[in-house]
């Protein structure tokens, strides 16, 4: 569209946090609002406070596509201690039993862990962040109360044993998890001990992997920290990154300004052939630039037509008089 320019702002996008082990998920957002001055900032995943690794930030607009982030499924490393059962199923938990001696029968060990492979139903423990009635689960767990949770259905797509330490009092075993959101990783370990006859708990976990975001580009708070101060802001991730899987359309320039109105968008508004027959419920919409304009629903009105309802409206331009520019 011509008179379409300007950078989009800094401070709209996303930052792949290498989070700390020690701090909660939101100990890390109030750091970032601290350090950058603003309140706009949310991520798209809790972390245990004694874990590590990739924990998605999202920054001003990108705060918009925390719910389409939250989806992505998770790979995880982690380390489990048999023959010990905790009441938070973990390392920060107290120790309820011990058993010893503990002998690892490796085929039955592979076994137990190909069983929890596909769709598992699990009961979130009470050490979590899940809401009750206004209250965080951990928040009664600490007041001694306990309440019943209705089980969950996730899935775990692969569960790999790694290295078995087994000339220990308490085996260790190293293993890989990858497996839908919403999977307590934790629980997992201490079933497998239940099975195992032994017990279980989780003495480290790390989050590898979220969706797109890798741990080998994650930025700890400390390397963000030197970059901002530094005015480099190349940690900033587009707001798009990560919404690969959502088909991509190009807007006509005529329909930009309806698009960023929140205008209905008819199929005689996008550039190519989309066709009539199924056509996808959800997609990113650009202008023909390629500046990210929108995230589209698909609805039908009377009569069989079909049109694109702007369902998140990125504001990256604004108009001023006839020119369009960033804001």
């Amino acid at each position: 569209m011509p008179g379409l320019k300007g950078e989009i702002s800094r401070m709209d996008g996303l930052i792949n946090v290498l989070k700390p082990p020690g701090m909660t998920s939101h100990d890390v957002i109030l750091h970032l609002r601290r350090l950058f001055g603003i309140q706009r900032i949310g991520h798209t995943g809790t972390l245990d406070p004694g874990a590590a690794g990739v924990l998605p930030v999202c920054v001003g607009q990108g705060t918009k596509v925390a719910e389409f982030l939250m989806g992505h499924h998770k790979r995880y490393r982690g380390e489990m201690v048999l023959g010990i059962r905790t009441d938070t199923y973990d390392a920060g938990g107290k120790v309820l039993q011990r058993e010893e001696p503990v002998s690892v029968d490796h085929g039955q060990l592979e076994k137990v862990f190909r069983s929890f492979v596909g769709e598992i139903r699990q009961v979130p423990p009470m050490i979590s962040a899940l809401h009750y009635r206004g209250k965080r689960l951990y928040q009664l767990a600490r007041e001694g109360k306990t309440v019943k949770r209705e089980a969950r259905r996730v899935n775990v797509y692969s569960l790999e044993i790694l290295k078995v330490e087994e000339d220990l009092s308490y085996p260790r075993i190293l293993f890989e998890i990858f497996c839908s959101k919403g999977t307590y990783v934790r629980s997992i370990c201490a079933e497998i001990g239940e099975k195992l006859g032994c017990g279980a708990y989780l003495s480290f976990l790390v989050r590898t992997a979220s969706g797109p975001f890798k741990i080998e580009d994650a930025l700890t708070l400390e390397e963000i920290e030197e970059l901002w101060k530094k005015g480099d802001h190349s940690f900033f991730l587009p707001v798009d990154y990560g919404l690969q899987e959502i088909p991509a359309l190009t807007v006509k320039e005529r329909a930009v300004k309806n698009v960023v109105n929140g205008t209905l968008l008819a199929p005689s508004g996008i550039k190519g052939v989309l066709g009539n027959n199924n056509p996808p419920h959800l997609v990113r919409l650009y202008s023909p630039e390629g500046i990210f304009l929108a995230i589209g629903e698909y609805k039908v009105l009377a009569g069989g037509r079909w049109f694109y309802k702007p369902k998140k409206v990125f504001h990256f331009w604004k108009k001023y008089g006839n020119q369009w520019r960033s804001r």
